[in-house]
């Protein structure tokens, strides 16, 4: 019998404040619930100044791991960005001390995001000539994150609005294969990818097999694919009444068709699913995760059978 595809399945850690007290009661609450998995979101712990690691919430943050039996990953910064130049060495020193968390946490992944323009685009060799920067860097970090038993994935995003450029889930898949190194894999974000699908008017499900045919980990949270044609609200629950934007809701609670995505995509093996749910919908997580392992075995089961067959 085939190993499973997908081997984990859990919850991001929220990034809010309260420092690492409060992210021990989190990661707590996470495997109170059963999940296999927890992604830390490092990028809100002050762990790192100027490139940096500091050592004692460092040494807090693994101390405070190490009390539970969850597998973890690492999400990276928000604003992780290899196409820009002019800050490129201090994102590099920061996925590099982020690599160095990871290991101190026994995390596996990495996550970054695509990069973005913040004009237009314009002709296809300046795209190309972002790219080509994106991709040495991404090489780089790689290697970096072969010698710490990490594998970087990066993140399929979505644009705001249209003096801003970001690849689609196939020019990201485009970009793993270039880099083509084995610590590098595509990470599809499902909820963006609806999103960005209906802001350029592409099939955003076709995008996202291709992404997926080179994923080693998955992010799963429902929205409604709106594109943010308003982004002003004074509580996060007008953006969900509106059904607008990045809502990081529940499964069931938009309107994207899990079983036919589950049923449409194949992932590299060791694939984490992790759900971009926090603890605003607490009461609603135990059964987002009982979906989500039943999308993951239906998935694995589709695998073992192609591999029988």
């Amino acid at each position: 019998m085939p190993a499973p595809v997908i081997t984990h399945v859990g919850f991001t850690v929220d990034p809010d404040d309260g420092g690492l007290t409060a992210f021990g009661e989190r990661l707590g609450r996470i495997a109170d619930l059963g999940a296999d998995a927890a992604e830390l979101s490092l990028y809100g712990h002050d762990l790192i100044a100027g490139g940096r690691i500091i050592e004692h919430r460092a040494a807090e943050l693994a101390a405070i791991c190490k009390r539970y039996p969850l597998r973890y990953t690492v999400h990276g910064l928000v604003v992780s960005d290899f196409m820009d130049p002019t800050h490129r060495e201090m994102q590099e020193a920061v996925v590099r001390a982020m690599l160095e968390l990871c290991e101190r946490v026994g995390a596996d992944v990495l996550v970054h995001h695509g990069g973005q323009l913040h004009v237009p685009a314009g002709p296809r060799p300046v795209v190309q000539e972002y790219e080509r920067r994106e991709r040495a860097a991404l090489a780089e970090m790689a290697e970096y994150a072969a010698r710490a038993g990490v594998r970087i994935a990066l993140e399929n995003i979505f644009c705001f609005e249209t003096q801003e450029y970001r690849q689609i889930p196939s020019e990201i898949a485009a970009t793993v294969r270039a880099v083509a190194h084995p610590n590098l894999v595509g990470l599809v974000d499902f909820g963006h990818a609806y999103i960005e699908g209906t802001r350029l008017g592409i099939d955003w499900l076709e995008e996202v097999r291709a992404l997926a045919a080179v994923a080693g980990h998955l992010h799963v949270h429902d929205n409604f694919g709106r594109p943010y044609t308003m982004t002003k609200f004074y509580h996060p629950s007008e953006a969900t009444a509106l059904g607008i934007g990045d809502l990081h809701m529940p499964l069931g609670w938009g309107n994207i068709p899990w079983e036919t995505v589950f049923d449409s995509i194949t992932v590299l093996p060791g694939t984490a699913l992790i759900m971009e749910i926090g603890e605003r919908f607490s009461d609603e997580r135990p059964q987002s995760l009982k979906r989500a392992r039943q999308l993951a075995d239906r998935l694995n089961a589709r695998v073992e059978r192609a591999v029988a067959a």
